[in-house]
This record gives structure tokens, sequence and C-alpha cells, in this order.
């Protein structure tokens, strides 16, 4: 607003948008922790492999953290009255959609915090949405890396290594 001069508290500033196909790893790597206490990403995609969540792992001085310092807990339910609960306390990363049948469309968002902060904790929250197997199915839930660092990027993969497709935008909550 008026070239950044006046504030406008929580506003959303697009960092990166990727659309990618066919491709196994999506990495964020300039996401301007320095400036954000918030980012939030928006994922829509499908999957090459069924039954595979799209997982988020952090980056810590550009490398990839892929240890056991992870927890996460999710709440599942479909339109057919099922419901479920899944969790992790010691998690190689956190959940960032529902799992969909291959080529099934699934959309999800989610919120992090504190990745530019080495005195605290980074957390995420997320919601996920898609048509699993004819019937629609979300999932919400939270997930934590559970060792103060500065998290300077964030990377969305399938879980098993398979191939994904689709568009992934991250953005920066101002003044947050």
């Amino acid at each position: 607003i008026a070239d950044n001069k006046w504030t406008s508290f929580g506003q959303l500033e697009l960092i990166e948008t990727q659309t990618v196909t066919s491709v196994t790893n999506i990495d964020f790597t300039d996401i301007k922790q320095d400036i954000y206490n918030i980012h939030f990403m928006t994922i829509t995609a499908s999957q090459n492999v069924a039954n595979e969540n799209v997982s988020i792992r952090f980056l810590e001085g550009g490398v990839v953290q892929s240890g056991t310092h992870y927890q996460w807990a999710l709440q599942n339910g479909g339109a057919d009255g099922t419901f479920s609960e899944s969790k992790s306390t010691t998690g190689t990363r956190v959940i960032g959609t529902r799992f969909a049948d291959s080529g099934d469309p699934l959309m999800s968002y989610q919120y992090f915090y504190n990745l530019g902060d080495s005195t605290k904790y980074s957390f995420q929250t997320m919601h996920s949405v898609v048509d699993h197997s004819g019937v629609l199915e979300m999932r919400f839930g939270s997930g934590v890396m559970t060792r103060t660092t500065e998290v300077d990027g964030i990377r969305a993969y399938q879980n098993t290594g398979d191939q994904i497709t689709g568009t992934f935008s991250l953005y920066g909550i101002r003044y947050s």
C-alpha cells in the first residue's frame, strides 16, 4: 500500500509460485524468513501414485532436515461418515495433504510459524481435501520440528519418492 509506506497488517505477499510436472521435490529456498514470521502455502496437485501424502520438511542452512525430530497429529474424515486420527512423535516430516488415488486432484493450505526464529520451534498447521476413490475426504492437523533452529527453506515432496504434478505457492503474511 502506497509503495509499502503504510501498514497493512495481515496482507498476503507472494514469495514464489512453482508449477511442476512429474517431479519428486518442490523446494522453496528463498522464504524470506527474516521478513515474515508467518508463511502460508497453497497446494493444488495430482499424484502419480495412489495412497500417498504430500509431505513437508524444513531446510536449515539450505540442508533438508530429515531426522526424527518432527511430530504431527491429524484428524481425517470422509463424506461416507468415516473418521480417524493419525499421529507421530518420531516423524521424519510433517504431513501436507490427504492422500489421493493416482491422478485424483488434491488441494491443501498450510500455515508455518516461527521459521526464521532460532529461539523457537517451527510449527505448521494444515487443511486438505481430496476425492479419494469417489469419496470426498478432508484432513486437518498440525506439526512441529522439535528443535530450535532458523528454518530457511521448505521442501514439499511425495513420501515414497514418486513424482507429483501441480502448483505450489508460498506467501508471507506481512507484519505478523
